[in-house]
């Protein structure tokens, strides 16, 4: 079973919620690093909980859900060994995975129809990485 890191800010706990609900069928683990409730917190704080953990191999991948995603995306990319991906269709989602070997997907619950956004989770967590001459540039990211 593929294990996925899942954590959200108040603005993207909804679709946190709904991503585990639909997807835990499909042979995926969530694991919920947070937050549980609406009250308002700071998304960097849970990028960086979430990163940690995707960088000490606790789970396959991680996926941060914000109100745009960019705040999540810009925080997640400041870790060493994250390649964190705003994907806002599937073309961007299967992209990420399969050129840029993202381990991390991020989402803006505020910009995504719910719909959507369970078909670019189901999308990336499903694209394998093409490896190859993207393999040579991935390794061009690393710090």
């Amino acid at each position: 079973m593929t294990k996925v890191l899942i954590a959200a800010d108040h603005g993207g706990i909804s679709l946190k919620k709904q991503l585990i609900s639909e997807l835990s069928h499909l042979n995926f683990e969530f694991i919920d690093l947070g937050t549980h409730d609406e009250k308002s917190v700071d998304y960097p704080d849970y990028a960086k909980k979430l990163c940690q953990e995707v960088i000490n191999k606790k789970a396959d991948y991680g996926i941060l859900i914000c109100g745009s995603g960019q705040g999540m995306a810009m925080s997640a990319n400041r870790h060493k060994n994250i390649r964190a991906a705003l994907c806002w269709d599937i073309p961007s989602a299967k992209l990420s995975r399969e050129h840029n070997n993202a381990n991390v997907l991020c989402l803006g619950a505020r910009l995504i129809p719910f719909g959507l956004a369970i078909e670019i989770a189901r999308t990336w967590l499903s694209t394998p990485f093409a490896g190859g001459r993207h393999k040579l540039r991935t390794e061009k990211m690393e710090c």
